[in-house]
């Protein structure tokens, strides 16, 4: 389909501008109801140094914030707007993406395993239809979702993130369409089982975000959480590559030994988002106590 390569093309366009404050920390939430539990790129600032992205929050109680706008920008100073969630409230919402070659269309994924679709303009989200995963195992637990446009076809990534020594994550790949009235639809599901490198206490959560290059390089964040106060420890792995057949097949190659690209004592990272048609990545934090943060690292380069 043609809108893709042009989606392509113009963010490659856009994407040539550094982003954002590349080496410093930001604080975009102050407690445990702003923590950044996942990430979508939503497009440039007017000056291209910035990024606009939508972060969803993992709050469960009725009435709580579920999604916010963030701007990231070269100044250091970010902002956060909240959004107004219309639809089926959700609970405990880990991952949000955006929809390739659908302006406004993302989907955002519930810990348990429950996928919206939203349609956002100006600062409503609307709950346009939402669906379970498939092939859902014992004891899931979602932090992570991708997708992956190739060929004209599209694809979506997501893991259960695991749980220390005796519970590895299980990373999920299957392709994905949207049903007439909105409603995503899965294909055929493949599983891949994943042992993050780092860090590698009894607390870690093997995948808690991942994020593909343009290229198709797997980014994988790896998180220790020891409680609501911490301490936390985080890293961002190289896990091997993604790639979608003419026919929509997908297929995940893990390596066998993931390369650490760069460890991030402190923080707690669930959001991994390349930027597309740039080397960034803008990294989000769900510090629990301590709030939110982000910054953006160069992991996302061929």
């Amino acid at each position: 389909m043609s809108w893709f390569a042009a989606t392509s093309a113009l963010l490659t366009v856009l994407g040539a501008a550094p982003v954002g404050a590349a080496d410093v920390w930001q604080k975009v939430g102050g407690d445990a109801r702003g923590g950044v539990s996942g990430l979508a790129f939503e497009g440039r600032t007017g000056d291209g140094t910035g990024v606009h992205a939508l972060m969803v929050h993992d709050n469960k109680r009725t009435g709580q914030q579920r999604l916010s706008r963030i701007t990231h920008g070269a100044a250091g100073s970010d902002t956060v707007t909240p959004l107004t969630w219309d639809g089926a409230e959700p609970v405990d919402l880990e991952a949000i993406e955006a929809v390739p070659g659908m302006p406004g269309e993302y989907l955002a994924l519930a810990a348990r395993g429950i996928v919206y679709r939203l349609h956002v303009s100006g600062s409503t989200a609307t709950v346009v239809d939402y669906t379970p995963l498939p092939a859902i195992g014992e004891g899931d637990d979602f932090e992570s979702f991708a997708l992956v446009a190739r060929n004209g076809k599209l694809a979506a990534l997501w893991a259960d993130r695991g749980a220390g020594a005796d519970r590895p994550a299980t990373l999920y790949a299957a392709p994905l369409t949207f049903a007439p009235w909105g409603q995503p639809q899965f294909g055929g599901v493949t599983r891949k089982t994943y042992r993050a490198a780092y860090p590698t206490d009894g607390a870690t959560r093997h995948i808690s975000d991942i994020s593909v290059t343009d290229s198709g390089r797997l980014l994988v964040s790896s998180a220790a959480d020891a409680g609501d106060d911490g301490p936390f420890d985080s890293a961002v792995s190289d896990a091997g590559r993604v790639t979608v057949s003419d026919s929509g097949r997908v297929r995940v190659t893990l390596t066998g030994s993931p390369t650490v690209l760069e460890t991030l004592p402190g923080f707690k990272v669930e959001a991994v988002e390349c930027v597309p048609g740039s080397p960034e990545a803008l990294l989000g934090t769900d510090d629990e106590n301590a709030g939110g943060y982000v910054r953006t690292m160069r992991f996302c380069g061929p």
